[in-house]
């Protein structure tokens, strides 16, 4: 249930801490800054190769907000992704204490910045990459790995006017979607608007409340808050009380009646339409309630789901439910790459076009990427267990396009970072 950002590595803070005594660069003042920049980014290559320890080049700030532990896992990731760390492609400018940097890898170009901090012992303050240029990467290495991931994946990726798809595993596998569902939401809403019976300035009392993901939850109840806040709040930052606000404005089943016009391949695997703050209450409340709901049929469910109208439980005790790893994966949301496909492809004939505006707002692609198409939007949506990714995507052309991937395991967590990185390959190989 949360929010996506393409973080690949973190930008530490500046923090002119005094350096340990294994720094590898010589502080004094004969040392010049050019070739103190250029060890140290020499350096990064080796520390994503797992050769030296982050402790010997980054300062005790970037460190704080990037533990060793995190920065080798990442690297890890990154190693397996796309190969080896071989050498520094460039520095921009090569003297100073900060540049952009590339970093040839085996499989692609890594490009983003670094900056060291002289009175560190010229160690490294900040570095993040922001894009990964494949080379010699294609969809077939891609697909292959996909379906080498533990559990059960679906993927497609294709244009929605009925053109092949580019890649394809199983797109008609209904997985669990997390809070992807919201995009039905997202339909619904902008439907209406596009039909006149709503405006997107249209205040509503708040008066649901969910659990995090999401500010809202902490927001006065009875606060005004126009639909467009609502769905942009529901999209941008996943905000689970923003969503089962706009689920009660609209009606469960009136979301539910859309998802079945949309063509999902099995409404009846989201009926009742669940709202965020029931699924996290089945969850983690009476284990003999989450069983009867996963057993009951349409009517039973609707039953057990009125009885919870009145329960207040602390948000930790909801969040501790979680802690253990995957739970009911199955008591969520769910849909097929092909049911997703069709969404988009009904919303662009019926939906209010702000919508699109709406999911643009935080496209989880790097500025590389959102250059080769004209249009990028996207949703996303995790628990323990589950993952999806979802980007609607128009190329230069006006053609629209959509990239699908969903990764559930009801035995352990799933890996954002590495479905993550799957996924900005395929649309780094792809573009109009």
């Amino acid at each position: 249930m949360k929010r996506f950002l393409l973080l690949l590595l973190a930008l530490a803070a500046f923090c002119p801490a005094a350096a340990p005594l294994a720094a590898q660069v010589p502080s004094d003042s004969t040392a010049s800054q050019e070739s103190a920049l250029a060890a140290r980014a020499d350096e990064i290559v080796q520390l994503i190769n797992g050769e030296i320890e982050p402790e010997a080049v980054f300062t005790e700030g970037f460190l704080a907000q990037v533990p060793a532990a995190q920065f080798k896992a990442i690297s890890q990731q990154l190693t397996s992704q796309f190969g080896r760390a071989l050498a520094v492609e460039s520095l921009d400018p090569p003297t100073g204490t900060q540049a952009a940097i590339a970093i040839r890898m085996e499989r692609a170009v890594a490009r983003g910045s670094i900056a060291i901090d002289p009175a560190a012992g010229n160690r490294v303050t900040g570095l993040l990459f922001r894009s990964f240029d494949p080379v010699d990467d294609s969809k077939a290495k891609i697909e292959a790995e996909i379906s080498a991931l533990p559990g059960t994946v679906s993927v497609w990726m294709g244009p929605l006017d009925g053109g092949a798809p580019a890649i394809s595993v199983a797109p008609d596998r209904a997985l669990a979607l997390g809070s992807t569902f919201k995009l039905y939401v997202l339909a619904t809403l902008a439907e209406q608007i596009a039909e006149g019976k709503r405006q997107w300035s249209d205040v509503v009392a708040l008066d649901s409340r969910s659990f995090p993901s999401g500010q809202m939850q902490n927001w006065p109840q009875g606060a005004p808050v126009t639909l467009h806040t609502l769905a942009s709040l529901m999209i941008s930052i996943s905000d689970n009380t923003a969503t089962d606000q706009l689920i009660k404005v609209l009606g469960r089943d009136t979301v539910l009646d859309l998802l079945r016009r949309t063509g999902h391949s099995d409404p009846a695997l989201d009926s009742p339409f669940l709202m965020t703050r029931e699924m996290f209450l089945l969850k983690g409340g009476d284990p003999a309630r989450l069983e009867a709901y996963r057993s009951g049929d349409d009517a039973k469910r609707r039953a057990i789901l009125d009885s919870m109208t009145d329960e207040r439980p602390a948000t930790d005790l909801i969040e501790r439910a979680f802690l253990s790893g995957p739970k009911a994966i199955d008591v969520e949301w769910l849909a097929s790459g092909e049911d997703l496909a069709r969404l988009l492809r009904h919303m662009r004939r019926t939906a209010d076009p702000e919508a699109f505006r709406i999911m643009a707002i935080n496209p989880s692609a790097t500025p590389a990427i959102r250059e080769k198409w004209a249009y990028v939007g996207f949703k996303g949506g995790s628990e323990p267990g589950v993952l999806n990714f979802t980007w609607l995507l128009t190329d230069k052309a006006g053609r629209d396009h959509a990239l699908v991937m969903t990764w559930n395991n009801p035995d352990a967590p799933v890996d954002q970072t590495a479905f993550e990185l799957l996924g900005q390959r395929l649309l780094a190989l792809s573009g109009g």
